[in-house]
């Protein structure tokens, strides 16, 4: 046991290395997990993992869609709704058709309904594999919200596909218009479980006296309870975990109040997902051994083969279904009309950032083992690898191809909106001038009394001042990306100048240390206004 422990925790370090020189040379870390999943496959005298498939599902995947919940921005993903669902519901529900008829017909022994159970598997695109590819690179605004967006739902309503597929091959029957009404119910009484569990996650967080630590500690175990609590009463624990992930999201400025608790959420669930995205990489490393022996019937050659077509086809139909849904909504509807066309560049990023990643593999490897009269569950090897091959292939292939697109059509935003530097300027001059309002509303008796109560609205002042002079500038014509750039480079090299001064201040044992660690706080705020948070 400790030395298969020792042998995991080295074949995580080693992979986390590997993610270091992704970032090194600037290429999509997820691209580097499944390169690391397959190689160690290939190390001799590896051992193989035996782990029970719902543990895995119901340890990975609610968090995977909390996080990805947590992170959807309410107002883009509404205001960008109908795009969203066309990918996340008709995409989803039309890929797993075509996948399900095409492979029960290419594959011996392939039924319609594990056709179905890996086309819920391998419909849904991959948000972090999308967005780290896409990190830095100049990407309209809409794009970004309508992949992070679908992404999210699209998890869930493959997931559902998945869960009837199942269903349909556990007991060998399945009815298309039973399980259309149970699909409504299903997913419909999910959402309401994870609303009315988010309600009392909020009351906790809200109402107690909680700190850093259990807040953070809390919101881990929120994805959890929301799942079990809707699989419980047999409803979607999936679409429970999203609706009451996009609920915590939307209140959280009334819930964690403190800078402190973000910052520690931030830390906590940054950390966590990434390894949670590197560990389902190792396992799958771990298990391909004993999956490729189980092929049975089929050869290595042909579980590739199978993997490629369906790869082939699932990308395919996405092109198939983005330009249509892009276009034919503006030629039917005068409302649809009045936004910017995304003409063709925006649906060919759309259609070539289908990449599948670690919620596939998560579902792939959550299939039992057994069926219910104990014989062993059909093809489970052989859906497994094929979703590894879909995986490597859009994860590798898609995943260094897309920037080279990306700079070759030379994508612009579609949208009429302000830079990010812009809107940061508009942002603090409100939130001054309404702090200053405060203060010479309720304090004016104690600005004259008061030294440093004056001072500060001195400050405010000269902060107004100062920022309505930076917006005038930022909007100007002249100011381009090449020159706000070059000023975030400039501020970062200031802080790193202002860390290695604390630094100094630290030796000199004049300050305490506690004082010094709130300077670097803000210092690390500062920094994260020009980086973001990030969520990959």
């Amino acid at each position: 046991m400790h030395h298969n422990l020792l042998l995991i925790l080295g074949l995580l370090f080693a992979v986390m290395l590997l993610v270091l020189l992704a970032r090194r040379i600037k290429i999509a870390y997820p691209i580097f997990l499944v390169l690391a999943g397959l190689g160690i496959a290939f190390i001799p005298g590896m051992p193989r993992l035996h782990l029970d498939p719902d543990l895995i599902f119901l340890i990975f995947l609610p968090p995977l869609l909390y996080e990805a919940a947590w992170y959807t921005s309410w107002n883009d993903f509404w205001k960008w709704k109908r795009p969203i669902a066309l990918l996340a519901f008709g995409l989803v529900f039309f890929t797993s058709t075509v996948i399900a008829y095409t492979s029960s017909s290419m594959i011996p022994g392939f039924t319609l309904a594990l056709g179905f159970l890996l086309g819920g598997i391998v419909s849904p695109p991959d948000a972090v594999a999308a967005a780290t590819v896409l990190k830095g690179m100049s990407v309209p605004k809409r794009l970004l919200t309508i992949l992070e967006g679908e992404s999210l739902v699209n998890d869930a309503s493959s997931l559902i596909v998945f869960k009837f597929a199942l269903v349909a091959v556990l007991t060998g029957s399945f009815s298309m218009q039973e399980a259309t009404g149970q699909f409504f119910l299903v997913a419909g009484m999910g959402i309401v479980v994870g609303i009315a569990g988010a309600h009392v996650m909020y009351v906790i967080h809200r109402f107690l006296p909680t700190t850093p630590a259990i807040d953070a500690a809390l919101t881990v175990m929120t994805p959890y309870l929301l799942f079990l609590a809707a699989e419980q009463f047999h409803f979607s624990g999936v679409m429970a975990v999203v609706s009451g992930g996009l609920f915590m999201s939307y209140r959280s400025h009334e819930v964690f109040q403190t800078g402190s608790t973000r910052l520690n959420m931030l830390g906590v669930w940054t950390t966590m997902i990434f390894v949670m995205n590197t560990v389902v990489f190792v396992l799958i490393g771990l298990a391909l051994p004993d999956i490729v022996d189980g092929l049975g019937e089929y050869s290595v050659m042909d579980g590739i083969k199978y993997g490629l077509l369906v790869s082939i086809i699932t990308i395919a139909l996405r092109f198939l279904w983005v330009y249509p849904a892009a276009h034919l909504p503006r030629w039917i509807s005068a409302r649809v009309r009045r936004d910017p066309s995304p003409g063709w560049k925006g649906p060919l990023v759309i259609s070539w950032a289908g990449m599948r990643g670690v919620v596939s593999l998560a579902t792939a490897l959550s299939i039992p083992l057994l069926m219910k009269d104990g014989s062993a569950f059909p093809q489970r090897n052989l859906i497994i690898f094929i979703t590894f091959v879909v995986i490597f292939i859009t994860l590798v292939f898609q995943g260094l191809t897309l920037p080279f697109i990306i700079k070759m059509i030379r994508l612009k935003e579609i949208d009429t909106i302000a830079a990010e530097d812009e809107q940061q300027a508009g942002i603090q001059i409100r939130l001054d001038k309404a702090a200053l309002t405060l203060v010479q509303d309720q304090y004016a008796n104690a600005i004259g009394s008061n030294k440093l109560i004056g001072l500060y609205k001195a400050n405010l002042e000269d902060q107004i001042s100062h920022t309505d002079k930076r917006l005038q500038s930022l909007s100007h014509e002249d100011t381009g990306r090449e020159e706000t750039e070059a000023y975030h480079h400039m501020l970062m090299d200031v802080y790193r100048h202002q860390r290695k001064e604390l630094f100094k201040l630290r030796k000199e044992k004049y300050f305490s240390d506690e004082e010094i660690r709130k300077t670097e706080l803000q210092l690390d705020l500062n920094e994260l206004k020009i980086t973001g948070a990030g969520h990959g």
